[in-house]
């Protein structure tokens, strides 16, 4: 089908038409598409801008490298909704780099007029407090091919020495697989994965067989495994998948985590956080009905 261009037809004696394949036509087209798939994986690259303050602390290298000791990521709009309604309610934050990217999903973004972009990208922080604190908020969809791509980048510019990962996602309950009944369970809950050099207890039950996770989260954990890099992921399985405050709040036991408690001081703003983030997305959610 790739190359009907240069399929030609020619009747035999016996009335059948057979296809005859014009070498030129399919070497030009060759060509053509090479250079399509070219032009495609550079759109599909994946790029991170760092901000001004981000490159000076870390001057004395020709690349950038983080001293990090708690990364947190958040994948999806309710696990960035907790990051900023329970987490980084807490303490001061700086923006320090974007990740950016297109795909057939995500828009691309004007990387020239605005040095974060919030559209298309995944944002990073960094708590000035405690700068080996980062978090990354990454709302959009990313497409398979460009998943290696996101976890090379942006590790690559981690020190993975006493690093901890923390993972949060979701997803819609009907992915859950159970051998008893989904209405049995109280919705949203929480699953967890980790990696076999991640020491500590999860804060919720480990996620069954025959259930899988896939998207960053799952190449984020992937990618912990190999280096061994001590690392948990904590899905959220949830019967609205937009914006939700129940979702949003199904992740509160991880401010049990013994790495969150060190940093997450006062969460007394929260509530209003989050209902505030409730209201815009309700707002916006209306523009477009």
């Amino acid at each position: 089908q790739r190359r009907r261009a240069g399929l030609l037809v020619m009747a035999t004696f016996f009335g059948e038409v057979v296809p005859v394949f014009s070498r030129a036509v399919e070497e030009e087209e060759e060509d053509e598409d090479e250079e399509i798939r070219r032009e495609l994986e550079g759109r599909r690259e994946i790029t991170i801008q760092w901000s001004t303050g981000s490159r000076a602390s870390t001057e004395s290298s020709l690349e950038l490298s983080f001293t990090c000791s708690t990364f947190l990521i958040a994948v999806g709009q309710n696990a960035v909704g907790f990051l900023n309604s329970f987490v980084q309610c807490s303490g001061s934050w700086e923006i320090i780099g974007a990740v950016t990217f297109w795909n057939e999903r995500v828009k691309g973004t004007d990387t020239v007029n605005r040095q974060f972009p919030t559209d298309s990208s995944c944002l990073l922080y960094r708590l000035t407090s405690n700068p080996m604190i980062l978090t990354c908020h990454c709302r959009c969809y990313m497409a398979d091919d460009q998943l290696f791509q996101w976890t090379e980048k942006v590790f690559g510019n981690i020190q993975k020495r006493n690093l901890e990962v923390i993972i949060l996602s979701s997803c819609s309950v009907t992915e859950y697989k159970s051998p008893s009944s989904i209405s049995n369970l109280t919705v949203p809950f929480l699953r967890a994965l980790k990696t076999s050099a991640f020491q500590e207890t999860p804060h919720c039950p480990l996620l069954e067989q025959p259930n899988v996770i896939s998207g960053l989260s799952a190449a984020v954990l992937s990618y912990c495994q190999v280096r061994q890099i001590s690392a948990v992921l904590y899905h959220c399985y949830s019967d609205v998948t937009t914006l939700d405050s129940l979702t949003i709040e199904a992740f509160r036991p991880l401010l049990a985590c013994k790495s969150l408690v060190s940093f997450v001081k006062d969460t007394s703003r929260s509530a209003e956080i989050l209902k505030q983030l409730v209201d815009v997305s309700k707002i916006q959610s209306n523009l477009y009905t």
